[in-house]
């Protein structure tokens, strides 16, 4: 009968013997469930290390250092010095490349303390990077002449104002778009070529943290330091096929003589959520840059936080190994949830200042 879960029924002359009910099949015990967690488990584990031996089919060659020409822009002082003194430490030749003549003297003098053997040079080119780009190819090609072609290209010079949207001025905008922006677009237009017919190259983006997240007071630095990403991200899908890879840098705030000069116009509620976090030494960062350089990696970030805000604004960037992106994806949605708080928190101490200098105006007011 419908619906009846019998075997066939069997005819002995003529008539049907009654049909049977037919076991249901034994339910499945915990130890099958538990095989199966051991089987997913085990394809997991199986999957990660195949992605471990893959990725490194995929990435690009390391890039070695001794014997390198690499030009450094803003190499006079910060992290941009500390970036020569570790590749010179590794036996590159440097050019350091700035506006101030005498900073540039005294940063050679304390680069070629770390020499590993007589032939290194450091060169000296006192130019503004952000003005004007024939200028700038000029002492490219000059650079080029004395020490060889270009091997890595690290665009450091930058400079950073903060203060609220309507209190700064529109030149402010305009300058840090010049210097941050322009100032890395102009020593990469003038080595690119040579890197492309060569097969070889590396170019470093400093851009910082505040180019991954706006915060308060820094409207103005915070776009300039955006800007960087989308050229390098553009960039670097061009220059791929021609073993040149590109690094953006995202440093947060570092213990260097422009992050005090930065700090003398930082409104109070980017003061406190700046300390929220912990300041880097130079060196620290000069590391892991030259480091990620060096293997070709896209980005460079430094720290815990530093991994989190790479991780939660990857997007569409570029990856150089298959891991890397299987990271991003699994802790893409608990970085985002953290966020969230730190998201609540920033926005609780811009509430909280509001409402302090509003009860100040009221208490001047009435005296």
């Amino acid at each position: 009968t419908p619906g009846s879960h019998c075997a066939r029924p069997r005819v002995i002359a003529g008539a049907a013997e009654p049909c049977a009910p037919v076991p249901a099949p034994p339910a499945a015990g915990p130890g099958l469930g538990r095989a199966m967690l051991l089987l997913a488990a085990a394809f997991l584990v199986a999957f990660v290390l195949l992605l471990y031996m893959v990725s490194p089919l995929i990435s690009p060659k390391p890039l070695a250092l001794p014997g390198a020409h690499v030009v450094v822009t803003g190499g006079s002082s910060g992290i941009g010095k500390c970036i020569a003194i570790e590749c010179y430490k590794q036996g590159a030749f440097i050019t350091l490349v700035a506006r101030n003549e005498d900073k540039l003297l005294q940063a050679k003098k304390e680069i070629e303390k770390h020499s590993i053997n007589d032939k290194q040079v450091v060169l000296c080119i006192s130019v503004d990077v952000s003005q004007d780009y024939s200028q700038v190819e000029n002492v490219i090609k000059q650079a080029q002449e004395k020490l060889g072609p270009v091997d890595m290209l690290v665009n450091c010079a930058g400079m950073s104002l903060a203060g609220k949207f309507e209190d700064l001025e529109v030149s402010t905008f305009e300058r840090l778009m010049s210097v941050n922006y322009l100032g890395s677009v102009y020593p990469s237009r003038a080595v690119i070529t040579t890197m492309k017919e060569r097969r070889v190259g590396r170019i470093v983006f400093v851009s910082s943290q505040a180019g991954q997240l706006g915060l308060f007071g820094f409207t103005a630095y915070s776009s300039s330091k955006f800007a960087i990403r989308g050229l390098a991200e553009a960039l670097q899908m061009e220059v791929k096929p021609y073993n040149v890879y590109v690094t953006v840098a995202y440093p947060p705030d570092t213990d260097t003589p422009g992050f005090a000069e930065e700090n003398k116009t930082k409104p109070l509620e980017t003061r406190l959520i700046s300390e929220t976090t912990s300041v880097c030494k130079p060196e620290q960062v000069a590391k892991q840059i030259v480091k990620d350089a060096i293997q070709g990696n896209f980005n460079s970030s430094i720290g815990s936080d530093g991994y989190m805000l790479s991780s939660l604004t990857c997007g569409m960037a570029p990856v150089t190994s298959i891991t890397e992106g299987l990271q991003q994806v699994v802790t893409m949605g608990l970085f985002r949830t953290i966020a969230l708080f730190y998201l609540g928190s920033f926005d609780s101490i811009v509430r909280r200042c509001m409402m302090q200098r509003a009860k100040s105006e009221i208490a001047d007011k009435t005296a």
